[in-house]
């Protein structure tokens, strides 16, 4: 069995040694289980750099804007400056919530440069800001260099250059790293990844480098390459992604014309790579392999695996927030979205916020029926759970002992003896709210003067792939708190636009006083873990546990449970007394929170995180496919025949509609039963040893109506929330009449205002129950999106009731959930306990057979299910006769006709 992890990037990348490039990253040197292709010969020369060219690029790198700060003593230069100039891959990548690239695709000298012309560009109506941008750089005396281009006819050099296998520093570093984990702990053994190389592929195209490098990396590195055209990639990642579902899961909803013409332009290159990648795993599944898909790239791929695969065990995860429905909603492909993610057989998210949203969401825009447990479609459920990823404590402590990490600490002991530090590392975008950040410290040093020359904040701010007015007003504020306080000795703020070396970012986090993070909206932030696991003081014995400000809203938050400091970023007096409670705090308090955090981070670990999800989806895929009608077999009425004929007391459980006739919606009245379903019941009855019920969601009175001619039925009314036993005229009401009175008045004005919004439509009110029948609304579409809107209104506002709307074929009905057909069967089976047992399940009912085909029936089969395992009763029959997933034992595929069938078959052994 292999696992396909299949994510947009792979952990690797090709990096071909062209003449005048700059060396490798020594993050990468001696961790590269790299292949170098020999040198060229001389008839397989590569060719020298190109010189830039004049039109720009879409994916040009950009010079870094650093604000000046106050000069520093000469003899103490900036600790935290790069040797080589490149960014720093970080095991984690700013969390797997993060944005997985923090460099722009294509932009590197030693790949090929993406031919993608595919417009809108990426910098599309940003020209009004150039203008304005170009005189405030040269207001600072900054010039930006032109980026340098190679032309297509240079490209070509990449078909015949010499390459290596290199870590690629785009990607999801936090399932890199839980991959890896899970390995080693041996909590995974044959995987094998599925996504693209992260730069542009057309210059290979029709090339043996394309073959050679797919070869190697499937055979040396268990990967399998996803090839896309440029333009393919371009409009998928660049707009796609990045212009529309990036801002939308983050609650920046695209409302301007710039996001109108990436959406409208961009969905097709979109289905285009999902497409792609569904093509790869296909060609390369093979029975019982496993397919987990990662993230909002991949959204369409389980689907389009599921169209091809329908036996195919497929799990998908996604790292960033989902937002609620009224967000999501704003996406013109929103149906398309959800229903690509339901092709899965277990959607998981980082917390039970995500989940929730998800479920809402699928409720009111595709109308299916939402559960805690997952969503019910028509033909197959889908599981939906929560699991919080983590760190690799194992690898961080690792690498924390090392040498260059210890001389790390020293030096900033040296350089800020007597300071209180305050960390912080976010990549500078308007999600990550590092401006207000910095307006919440510079709010801090106003309101404290006392702690001006003892505190420093030292942030470091990852270059986002898009230049925004972001930048410059990071930087005004940045030189505005340096010039107000900083003197020769003294700075405020340690502002630096560059990533920094793991060693230092390691040493930044266990010396540091605090974290702060101010994200606007964030999923897992993993460099609170790490932080958290930097400061239990086993290699910095002045360690002092520091504290941790985070945002409420960061998935990581719902982990902590309140021993961080908690903030909302909008509100800088909380933040900047957030600050001062953390500089301020006991130790005794520090302690003790620190621990309840080190408790948290330690019990989600990434290794538990991945194997955990495996075995969740181990779980849902067998019980799914146990559930699958093609699954279940056929009822075997010799079977059956023999242990009715053998049995001494029968209880017989039947629904009415769809099961004993084939009449239309419950909110029809029916005057009687047809004739053969009357005298196929009686027969049943003549036998003295058989007790039959019939279960309905009519009322009590049309049952009662209904089956006037049938003595000694026993009825079940109201899906459960009235029985009549056999034998009796009265009817039992299982329910609290005052509770019903009290959620009816909270629930009627909801529907009403739903109602008078949709022509067409009506409220039936039943004993225990509201039904919103749109079946004849003017407007189909918008009653369906008003019908679906309703019931999440209501199981919003009225959960705490006990109270759920249920989506129904052109209804949506709202009960109790305390009742239902399976409550009023346990009470029905203990009440023959009592009259009939002398003590033991068994002397009760020895034969019990339980027929239904729809939704609420489920809940009988279950407990019918349950009686039989645990050997209550020795002989049990559930039987569906409906079309979906379903939980009974076996199936009869003829419908009301083979249930009457089956019915008349036994009354006749009784004979």
């Amino acid at each position: 069995m292999t696992v396909f992890v299949c994510s947009l990037f792979l952990p690797k990348t090709i990096q071909f040694n062209l003449p005048g490039t700059p060396p490798r990253r020594r993050s990468e040197i001696g961790r590269s289980r790299a292949r170098t292709i020999p040198p060229p010969t001389r008839n397989n020369r590569t060719a020298e750099t190109p010189a830039a060219e004049t039109q720009p690029s879409l994916f040009a790198p950009q010079a870094d804007l650093t604000p000046p700060h106050t000069p520093d003593n000469d003899e103490s230069p900036d600790p935290f400056a790069n040797e080589d100039g490149f960014r720093i891959q970080f095991p984690h990548d700013l969390g797997s919530s993060s944005d997985p690239t923090n460099r722009n695709w294509g932009s590197r000298v030693n790949q090929p440069r993406s031919r993608a012309n595919s417009p809108p560009r990426a910098d599309l109506f940003e020209h009004n800001h150039t203008l304005q941008k170009a005189r405030e750089l040269g207001r600072r005396g900054v010039v930006q260099p032109r980026p340098l281009m190679r032309s297509d006819s240079a490209d070509r050099v990449f078909a015949s250059a010499s390459w290596t296998v290199v870590d690629a520093d785009q990607g999801n570093g936090g399932l890199r790293n839980a991959a890896e984990a899970a390995a080693r702990d041996d909590a995974l053994s044959d995987y094998t990844w599925v996504g693209t190389l992260g730069m542009p592929t057309d210059a290979l195209e029709g090339t043996q480098q394309k073959q050679d490098i797919e070869d190697t990396l499937a055979t040396e590195h268990d990967m399998l390459t996803v090839f896309c055209s440029d333009k393919d990639f371009d409009g998928h990642y660049t707009h796609f992604c990045k212009q529309i579902l990036w801002p939308v899961f983050h609650y920046q909803i695209p409302d301007n014309p710039k996001s109108k013409a990436y959406e409208d332009h961009s969905w097709k290159f979109y289905v285009n790579v999902n497409r792609r990648f569904a093509d790869k795993i296909i060609a390369n599944w093979k029975r019982d392999d496993v397919i987990w898909i990662h993230d909002y790239h991949l959204l369409l791929v389980p689907r389009m695996v599921r169209e091809k695969l329908p036996e195919a065990k497929i799990g998908f995860f996604l790292h960033v927030a989902f937002p609620s429905s009224e967000v999501f909603r704003c996406l013109a492909v929103r149906r398309e979205l959800l229903e690509g993610m339901l092709g899965a057989n277990l959607i998981g998210f980082q917390i039970h916020e995500y989940t929730r949203h998800f479920l809402q969401t699928c409720s009111r825009i595709l109308t299916v029926e939402a559960t805690p447990e997952g969503i019910q479609l028509e033909d197959r459920f889908v599981d939906v759970m929560n699991l919080p990823i983590g760190i690799d404590p194992v690898s961080l402590d690792k690498h924390r002992g090392e040498a260059e990490v210890m001389e790390w600490l020293q030096t900033l002991q040296e350089r800020y003896k007597d300071k209180r530090l305050i960390v912080a590392r976010d990549k500078l975008d308007h999600v990550r709210g590092v401006r207000q950040k910095l307006l919440s410290y510079e709010l801090f040093l106003n309101a404290n003067p006392e702690w001006r020359e003892n505190t420093v904040l030292i942030q470091v701010a990852l270059s986002s792939s898009e230049r925004t007015d972001l930048d410059a007003t990071v930087s005004d504020i940045v030189t505005r708190v340096n010039s107000s306080w900083a003197n020769l000795a003294y700075q405020p703020v340690v502002y630096l636009k560059q990533d920094i070396d793991y060693p230092q970012y390691l040493a930044l986090l266990t010396i540091a006083d605090a974290l702060m993070i101010t994200s606007q909206r964030e999923g897992m932030n993993l460099t609170s873990h790490e932080y958290i696991f930097c400061q239990d003081g086993k290699i910095y014995p002045h360690q002092k546990h520091g504290s941790l400000i985070l945002s409420e809203f960061t998935g990581t938050s719902s982990l902590f449970n309140g021993n961080e400091l908690s903030v909302n970023p909008w509100s800088y007096r909380q933040c900047a007394l957030a600050i001062k409670e953390a500089l301020e705090m006991g130790e005794e308090e520090k302690t003790r929170r620190w621990k309840g955090l080190y408790e948290a981070v330690a019990s989600h670990t990434g290794s538990h995180w991945f194997g955990e999800l495996l075995r969740r989806l181990d779980e849902a895929y067998e019980a799914q496919h146990k559930r699958d009608q093609t699954s279940v077999p056929r009822l075997s009425m010799h079977r059956l025949a023999a242990q009715y004929e053998k049995s001494d007391r029968r209880l017989f459980l039947l629904d009415y509609e769809g099961t004993l006739v084939s009449w239309g919606p419950v909110n029809q009245i029916i005057p009687v039963s047809p004739q053969r379903t009357l005298d196929v019941l009686n027969d049943l009855l003549l036998d003295d040893r058989n007790i039959v019920y019939v279960m309905s969601g009519r009322r009590p009175e049309e049952l009662a109506g209904v089956f006037r001619m049938v003595p000694n039925l026993g009825l079940i009314a109201e899906n459960g929330c009235f029985i009549r036993d056999c034998g009796s005229e009265q009817w039992i009401e299982m329910t609290d009449s005052k509770h019903i009175e009290e959620w009816k008045a909270s629930v009627k004005p909801l529907m009403t205002y739903f109602l008078e919004r949709t022509p067409g439509t009506e409220i039936e009110e039943r004993h225990c129950s509201l039904i919103f029948h749109y079946d004849a609304a003017e407007d189909p579409s918008n009653a369906g999106w008003q019908a679906a809107a309703c019931a999440s209104h209501v199981n919003d506002a009225c959960e705490s009731q006990h109270v759920h709307a249920l989506t129904m074929d052109k209804s949506v009905i709202v009960e109790s959930t305390d009742y239902n057909k399976g409550t009023a069967a346990q009470r029905v089976f203990e009440h023959l306990k009592a009259k009939h047992g002398s003590g033991s399940d068994t002397s009760a009912v020895d034969f019990l057979m339980v027929v239904g085909d729809g939704r609420e029936d489920e809940k009988v089969f279950k407990w019918a299910n349950k009686l039989q395992r645990c050997g209550a009763v020795a002989n049990v029959s559930t039987v569906s006769i409906g079309k979906r997933n379903t939980e009974a034992e076996t199936t009869l595929t003829q419908g009301v006709s083979g249930v009457l069938n089956c019915l008349q078959r036994l009354a006749s052994i009784s004979e």
